[in-house]
């Protein structure tokens, strides 16, 4: 357990990376992500602050729709990891974004979609690794599963509510305030790059130098 939790949060670490390289393209997030820098822009409040901020919402939202945990001792054991791994992320975003990436220079536009794609690919891969080890739960779909169970709407329809919500808040925001979109072709870009690394990645163990028998005991 000590083991999955310490890679967990490393490809979380890892997924912070990646997010940060993306927002440091400056030509569109993702879609979530879309939500958090309009708010950063409009409050001044740090990127990876108001991730934590919105990633806790759902994860206390998930407490209360979560049932299937019989021991109430072991559920908040469960809850409490999570809420650290999230504070660790966010933490790490605002560490890396504003404190190593401003000597990043991206001289031209071929620069910049160079670095956000190899950031979509970092964050798709960790991704993928966390939801292989299956030890850190990430809210947002933590709370499309528990949703999908109560209701006749599937996980999928409910995770692409919410990214669709997401990028409408946002393109609302821009326009209200009056700032430069942040759904741009990066977003777009995301749709169809991020899902597929997840994918690819969820199928295969990184970690090369535990026993094989080691990690499908993980995953399942």
């Amino acid at each position: 357990m000590k083991r999955t939790l310490f890679w967990s949060l490393f490809f979380y670490g890892i997924s912070a990376l990646g997010i940060s390289l993306t927002i440091k393209a400056a030509i569109g997030v993702s879609s979530f992500n879309s939500l958090n820098v309009s708010l950063s822009t409009i409050t001044g409040i740090k990127v990876g602050t108001i991730t934590t901020a919105i990633n806790l919402l759902f994860l206390v939202t998930c407490w209360f729709l979560d049932h299937s945990q019989k021991s109430r001792y072991r559920k908040w054991i469960n809850y409490l990891i999570m809420m650290a791994a999230l504070l660790f992320f966010g933490n790490l975003v605002n560490g890396i974004l504003y404190g190593l990436l401003p000597k990043l220079t991206l001289p031209n536009y071929l620069a910049q979609v160079t670095c956000f794609i190899v950031g979509t690919l970092i964050s798709g891969l960790a991704t993928g690794q966390v939801l292989r080890l299956n030890h850190l739960k990430f809210p947002i779909e933590n709370f499309c599963q528990l949703m999908a169970v109560r209701s006749r709407f599937s996980f999928k329809q409910y995770r692409y509510s919410v990214d669709v919500l997401c990028v409408m808040i946002s393109i609302g925001l821009s326009t209200a305030f009056s700032f430069p979109l942040v759904v741009r072709e990066g977003t777009a870009i995301s749709l169809f790059l991020l899902s597929g690394a997840i994918s690819w990645s969820r199928e295969r163990s990184f970690l090369f130098f535990l026993k094989k028998q080691s990690v499908n005991d993980i995953v399942q």
